[in-house]
């Protein structure tokens, strides 16, 4: 399938609420879940699940690590806590009890990154969240799953809610459309194919999805035909669906909003040892992200229809 709409035309949805809406539904059935935050409650949109469950909302203050660790031992004495803060913040300042607290003791709690990539725009450095996907893509045991939309977003919340493990979700807060078709089902680990394609394969995942469609559409108006992947897991990765682009296109695109070590990284370690491939990269290099507007750090990045089209010519030759 293809987007069946123009940029302009386009509605553009806040995940957040879609967040906050799926976890007060699962709440009002299941009195085990709570929410932890880092007076976070505003960002978090927390504010209809804090008015319906005053006692079910830990507010810990500024304490990124000891949320991570009340979280821990909420889900130590029954609970399933549902730990919420700027991504930025819950992965760098709280790293090691997401490696130790969470992920090590294999607790049931969902870590909910808000607003990653660089929806913070001109916060600058300190509030951009690219690092994450890499950095958690590495720790064993730990599901990481990137929503595109709405929908996706919803759907990855209901099942973390009632996984037996840790997870990580990011919870966009740019205004993405609705990509994911109807009747879809998250699953961790399977990918979906909204465009099919036969010269190339992008791979996207979360924010960048609308955009690698998009771009399917300028690459098909100079004949070049090309397979859009949204891949809303980091780990586990949809192998089979990674191995067919490479077997059946000629190279492989992928976009992220983070560095490229994220999905770019996981999806280049999969295919040098199981099918090498042409590859390029799509999302930020080595370096950290500059201050500025969110569509202009999009830009300035390349993560956008026309930067991610010219990286699928460059991988084609073209």
């Amino acid at each position: 399938m293809s987007t069946a709409t123009t940029p302009a035309e386009r509605v553009l949805h806040d995940c957040r609420d879609a967040w906050v809406s799926t976890l007060v539904e699962l709440a009002e059935t299941d009195d085990r879940i709570v929410a932890v935050v880092n007076d976070s409650v505003g960002s978090s949109k927390l504010g209809p699940f804090a008015e319906r469950f005053p006692e079910r909302l830990v507010n810990v203050g500024i304490a990124e690590q000891d949320m991570v660790g009340v979280g821990a031992g909420l889900a130590n004495g029954g609970k399933v806590p549902f730990v919420s803060a700027a991504a930025c913040f819950l992965t760098a300042r709280a790293m090691e009890q997401v490696k130790i607290d969470a992920a090590y003791s294999q607790h049931h709690m969902v870590l909910v990154g808000q607003s990653p990539g660089m929806a913070y725009g001109e916060l600058g450095p300190t509030h951009h969240s690219i690092e994450d996907l890499a950095w958690l893509r590495t720790i064993p045991g730990l599901t990481v799953i990137v929503p595109a939309d709405p929908t996706e977003t919803a759907q990855a919340i209901r099942w973390a809610a009632a996984h037996d493990g840790p997870v990580f979700i990011r919870v966009a807060r740019m205004g993405v459309p609705d990509v994911v078709p109807e009747g879809y089902e998250f699953a961790p680990g399977v990918a979906l194919t909204l465009r099919d394609g036969s010269d190339v394969t992008v791979v996207a995942t979360g924010t960048t999805v609308v955009r690698a469609l998009d771009a399917a559409e300028l690459l098909a108006a100079d004949g070049i035909s090309a397979r859009v992947l949204s891949m809303p897991t980091i780990k586990p990765l949809d192998e089979a669906a990674l191995l067919a682009a490479a077997r059946e296109t000629g190279g492989i695109v992928t976009v992220e909003e983070a560095l490229t070590s994220g999905l770019g990284g996981a999806v280049a370690e999969l295919l040098v040892t199981r099918h090498p491939a042409p590859m390029r990269f799509v999302g930020v290099s080595d370096t950290f992200a500059p201050t500025g507007s969110v569509s202009w750090l999009m830009d300035h990045f390349g993560i956008s229809a026309s930067g991610i089209a010219t990286a699928a010519r460059d991988v084609l030759g073209r």
